[in-house]
């Protein structure tokens, strides 16, 4: 059973994972507010975070869950549980 993933954000403080992103960054959003939306990578201990916008997070997450039914993950039903959380 996998986790939820959190990072703190230098700036708008804690932030949680919404969906895995491609090219090894993963999209994360502000805990409290769920207004804004980032891609994160993590490489040689560093944090690199840009903001995206609320569509193309969204995009991203619905890509993440069809990849997800298509492969018969185990995970499927917490990443619905987050897009319904999340953009619902």
């Amino acid at each position: 059973m996998s986790s939820e993933r959190y990072l703190n954000h230098p700036t708008f403080g804690m932030l949680y994972q919404v969906s895995p992103g491609n090219d090894g960054r993963d999209i994360y959003a502000t805990l409290y507010a769920q207004k804004m939306f980032f891609l994160v990578e993590v490489r040689d201990r560093e944090v690199f975070f840009e903001v995206i916008p609320y569509l193309d997070a969204r995009n991203q997450a619905e890509l993440n869950i069809q990849k997800a039914r298509r492969k018969g993950s185990a995970e499927l039903s917490k990443w619905e549980n987050l897009f319904t959380q999340t953009f619902l």
